[in-house]
């Protein structure tokens, strides 16, 4: 079997097994600590521009298939996990994993100790890496690591939205239905898709919303000149400090329209009102994050994908914090409490779960009267 190394911009190399495609990628090499939910991970855009470690040591098991799907595309740059299953097992699987990344052209590497891979980065925070199959020379491989330069200051929203409009009335399937009662489509949402889950759209559908998608780039007035009930942000990779002209389009929708947020979408409506944004040392990456609804006093179980946040030292007096990551106190959730705005730093949408914060897109449709 080939030999995989994956280098970090402060010269550890780590040596394991390739599987998926051939060829070599740089991106920010980060981990995430979810049990399931492999194909979402890495079919999310939010990770464009990413190298992603899974904490779970056994990955591959149920295999892939074409439902569980976040978008069109693989959107990783590369894949590290301890151990993979070459062979699923799972009624509803398509294909296994090492197929699913070798027709997608990404890199996978197993093999290697992905717990002291974890603890490196905890400590050192996340940092650019290179993944390769064909260059095996440590040198060469961490003098490109280190010139492959930051996430800061990166706008890799430009590589993931869509072409151009396009409407979406998929609601969910069968298997999860219990999720969201469904309701008749009688409100009319705009939503900007600066990298979009497509389980978001299925939410939007599912409590009713007929859902118009604007790519990321949209202006204010191509959003207003469709209507619509409210606006939707979606999540998205990269740094929002880089997106001058989202957080333009946002400012010119304040107001006029209600607007609700999620994680990239939650970043640039807190800038838009006022607040600056900060990269976190390693960024929170799961779908066992605990969350505090200071509205509520429940305490939510969230998914999440982020490497910056809000910082809530910033934010005008007439926007308040409304939820508070319970590992670092990091802002996860604002609201305007002068304008129909709000937004959530996690994703309550949660493909593969959990289903605690479902209740934000009912909270959504509420507003759009």
């Amino acid at each position: 079997m080939a030999l995989a190394k994956l280098a970090l911009e402060d010269g550890t190399v780590y040596t394991g097994r390739a599987f998926g495609a051939a060829g070599e990628m740089a991106g920010e090499v980060v981990f995430n600590t979810s049990m399931t939910g492999y194909q979402e991970v890495l079919t999310d855009p939010s990770y464009r521009g990413q190298i992603v470690t899974m904490t779970y040591p056994l990955i591959g098991n149920y295999g892939t298939t074409a439902a569980d799907a976040e978008s069109k595309a693989v959107q990783v740059s590369g894949f590290v996990v301890r151990e993979l299953t070459r062979v699923p097992s799972n009624f509803r699987s398509d294909t296994d994993l090492d197929t699913f990344l070798k027709k997608a052209n990404v890199i996978g590497i197993e093999g290697v100790d992905t717990r002291a891979l974890v603890r490196r980065l905890r400590s050192r925070g996340s940092m650019p890496g290179v993944l390769s199959n064909i260059d095996l020379n440590d040198a060469s491989l961490v003098a490109k690591a280190k010139a492959h330069g930051s996430m800061a200051g990166k706008d890799y929203v430009k590589e993931v939205v869509p072409a151009g409009a396009f409407t979406w009335n998929q609601g969910f399937d069968s298997l999860s239905k219990h999720v969201i009662p469904e309701r008749p489509a009688d409100r009319h949402v705009v939503a900007i898709d600066y990298g979009m889950k497509w389980n978001i759209l299925r939410c939007l559908t599912q409590v009713g919303c007929k859902v118009t998608v604007l790519p990321g780039t949209c202006t204010a007035d191509e959003v207003l000149a469709h209507n619509p009930d409210g606006v939707f942000l979606s999540n998205g990779p990269g740094d929002p400090a880089a997106l001058d002209y989202a957080v333009s389009t946002v400012k010119g929708l304040l107001g006029k329209k209600p607007v609700f947020g999620i994680c990239l979408g939650h970043q640039l409506l807190g800038r838009a009102l006022g607040a600056d944004t900060f990269k976190l040392k390693f960024g929170h990456r799961g779908a066992n994050q605990p969350v505090l609804n200071k509205l509520t006093g429940a305490v939510e179980i969230t998914t999440q994908n982020h490497g910056f946040a809000v910082d809530p030292n910033t934010l005008p007096p007439d926007v308040e914090v409304t939820h508070v990551n319970l590992n670092d106190g990091t802002c996860e959730g604002l609201a305007s409490t002068r304008l129909s705005a709000f937004g959530v730093q996690y994703h309550p949408e949660a493909a593969a779960g959990p289903h605690d914060s479902t209740y934000l897109f009912e909270q959504f449709r509420r507003m759009l009267t």
